[in-house]
């Protein structure tokens, strides 16, 4: 089976010409329904894969012979879900198993989600294989609190299977008049069976070892056990965690000789005072560091702790919760002193609005790249500060926030960090001789840039669709004038119905 990659890296130059023209967002529908219907793989993926379609196109992919090239619109993250959810019973398994598998998204940002009538429709006629990939990621948050209340008990069972067995709902799945429905609520709800944990746990280091020892319900003898004969090096920092650890564990681990078991243990809610007190005091910096954000704390004991934030940090989007935040609590670690708490609020999208300004002028970086790549009401002069303060991980996800500025940006074009002369390419303001020197940068990402300019010169232009490396930028380029479009799909062979 052949990959997107394999595509691209065996696409020759012209096949590479007609991808990049396949996604200029200035070629009329007749030059893109020619490129569908008789251009390269290459052509055919980026076209239906990395732009949003008119409609007269999606009806002509949805009706394309080709499996790979319906494939491709099914995972587009740029296709409407209505569109997407036009495949969803295609003939072949491979279009309905990329459909029901979420297109994928810059880190933190969630796919739209599919109608759904569509993802009930899935889960009804798809088999269990396809339904357990990432369908979740793309179910509204209104059909997943319905599930389990759902007519169809298919789809209360897979309502089981991705939001669990809430203590509300416990009573009447267990009576539930279906025998698979009741049997998933049972399986589900073993976790929560110490004696069956500690039956079914694995007597060696494992996946299986280190989930029970996490996140299920532990009896007194797997406790001890853990503490007086440890299985693997792990297994105490494990159970640290655990949510169902008792009282006299977590005091007694709060003193353990090991500081990462301590950093763990710092993090529980259900900490007493005197672990508190002893925790903040801790020779680690770290334990230090994990006990000042603890909820039980003032803000006068926080700032007590001798605690010291790392400088840098993955600063990235954040997958966002389905059901928020308590907004007293977001706005209370909005107006904390701690800069961990600052950045736990300004990752949340959540955050009320008046209170982004004040993030917004944050004298921790953290807090500021975490606002802009996360709020939905970052302002630009925000995205753009952050992109130029932040290199870390991530930081071109930057680009991608709606308000992120263009004007202004041509002053970047001699800037030693390659990244920030590329922003130069985004001012539509950007000189055309300006223009020419970024296609001709000693950085390929800047030379890429500016190669899609809209006032880069036609005599360029025509330099660069002949080029190896920028051909598929220059004719992604929107100043490119439709004759010369027309041109590159004349290259084509005629339909075989034209052919005579």
């Amino acid at each position: 089976m052949i990959t997107p990659e394999e595509i691209w890296e065996t696409a020759g130059l012209p096949a590479r010409r007609l991808a990049g023209l396949a996604l200029n967002p200035a070629a009329p529908d007749d030059v893109l329904l020619r490129l569908l219907a008789d251009g390269p793989p290459a052509a055919r993926m980026v076209l239906c894969r990395d732009r949003a379609l008119p409609d007269a196109v999606v009806d002509a992919v949805v009706r394309h012979p080709d499996r790979y090239t319906r494939s491709f619109l099914a995972r587009s993250p740029h296709a409407e879900p209505a569109q997407r959810a036009r495949l969803l019973d295609d003939p072949e398994w491979f279009v309905r198993a990329h459909l029901a598998d979420a297109p994928r998204m810059p880190g933190g940002v969630r796919p739209r989600p599919l109608p759904d009538w569509a993802v009930v429709r899935m889960i009804l006629t798809y088999d269990t294989e396809s339904l357990g990939g990432n369908l979740c990621f793309q179910t509204s948050a209104r059909l997943m609190e319905s599930m389990r209340t759902h007519p169809e008990p298919k789809v209360r069972r897979m309502g089981v299977a991705w939001t669990g067995v809430p203590d509300e709902a416990r009573d009447a799945l267990l009576a539930d008049p279906d025998d698979e429905v009741r049997d998933s609520v049972r399986r589900h709800l073993r976790h929560e069976d110490p004696a069956w944990v500690e039956r079914e746990l694995p007597d060696r280091p494992c996946h299986g070892r280190a989930h029970a020892l996490m996140h299920c319900a532990l009896s007194r003898g797997v406790v001890e056990g853990v503490l007086n004969a440890p299985v693997g090096e792990g297994d105490r920092w494990m159970i640290a965690g655990n949510p169902t650890l008792p009282a006299d564990v977590v005091a007694l681990l709060a003193a353990d000789a090991d500081p990462e078991v301590r950093e763990r243990i710092a993090h529980r809610s259900d900490l007493g005072p005197d672990e508190r007190r002893a925790l903040a005091a801790d020779t680690d910096p770290r334990v230090r560091l994990a006990l000042s954000v603890h909820p039980a704390l003032s803000e006068a004991e926080r700032a007590a702790i001798d605690y010291e934030v790392p400088v840098g940090g993955i600063f990235g989007p954040v997958p966002q919760r389905l059901v928020p935040r308590d907004p007293a609590a977001v706005r209370r670690d909005a107006l904390s002193g701690h800069p961990l708490l600052r950045r736990r609020a300004a990752r949340d999208q959540s955050l009320p609005s008046d209170l982004v300004p004040r993030l917004a002028a944050d004298d921790d970086l953290g807090v500021r790249v975490l606002l802009a790549q996360n709020h939905p009401e970052a302002p630009a002069e925000l995205l753009l500060s952050a992109f130029l303060e932040y290199i870390g991980y991530e930081r071109e996800l930057l680009l991608t926030r709606p308000h992120f500025p263009t004007a202004g940006l041509s002053r970047h074009a001699g800037d030693e960090d390659p990244a920030v002369r590329a922003l130069a390419a985004r001012d539509p303001a950007t000189a055309a001789e300006t223009v020419d020197g970024l296609t001709r940068d000693p950085d390929p990402g800047v030379r890429a840039a500016g190669a899609g300019h809209p006032n880069l010169s036609q005599a360029r232009l025509a330099e660069l669709l002949d080029d190896a490396e920028l051909a598929h930028r220059a004719a992604a380029n929107p100043a490119l004038e439709p004759a010369v479009m027309r041109r590159l799909v004349a290259t084509l062979p005629l339909p075989a119905d034209a052919a005579g």
